[in-house]
């Protein structure tokens, strides 16, 4: 192993080599939203990590001089839901600049308001609501901590919406051969 030694200058990478490294990392499609009603807004996005499990924490990524941070920094609240491959369309129409919101995006997702106040997809793999626990300063991003309040089951055959290398796609399992067992998947995500 090579060790960086103090005051070594290491060459930074571009923006574009940034981007395909991390773009190689599949992520699942996600709609955040904040509000409901006529003050409901939305926005697809792929930085949802779970955080901790006591208590139930997730982390979402937004930009910080975006539209999002400052009502969720606000509101203390927001949902995150999960979409299915069905859902692709909606991807789509949530990240671009001129998507619906207020009631507008309410009809268009077939949204309700969950409990804390913030519109969630009934049809979504899953959603998960979140009061805001804590925010911190990334670079050009926030990164919001959401304490989980409420959470629906999801189906019970997924069919999760994938982004990998800058296009949208399907899971399909592991051939039986090269698949871990349950508690093997289990063992090694601890």
């Amino acid at each position: 192993m090579t060790a960086v030694t103090a005051g070594a200058t290491l060459a930074e990478p571009d923006v574009a080599a940034f981007r395909a490294a991390m773009g190689r990392f599949p992520t699942g499609v996600t709609l955040l939203t904040q509000g409901s009603g006529d003050e409901t807004i939305v926005m697809t996005l792929n930085s949802l990590t779970s955080v901790s499990l006591d208590p139930m924490l997730i982390l979402v990524s937004v930009k910080a001089s975006g539209r999002m941070r400052p009502r969720i920094s606000q509101a203390g609240s927001f949902a995150v839901s999960v979409l299915t491959e069905a859902q692709l369309d909606l991807a789509l129409e949530f990240c671009r600049p001129d998507r619906p919101e207020g009631r507008a995006a309410m009809l268009r997702l077939s949204a309700e308001e969950g409990v804390t106040g913030n519109a969630v997809l009934p049809a979504a793999e899953t959603y998960v609501e979140c009061v805001l626990d804590a925010e911190y300063t990334a670079g050009d991003h926030t990164l919001l901590i959401g304490r989980v309040v409420a959470l629906s089951g999801g189906s019970s055959e997924p069919d999760p919406l994938l982004f990998h290398q800058g296009k949208f796609g399907r899971l399909s399992p592991a051939s039986s051969s090269s698949s871990a067992s349950s508690a093997e998947q289990r063992e090694a995500a601890a």
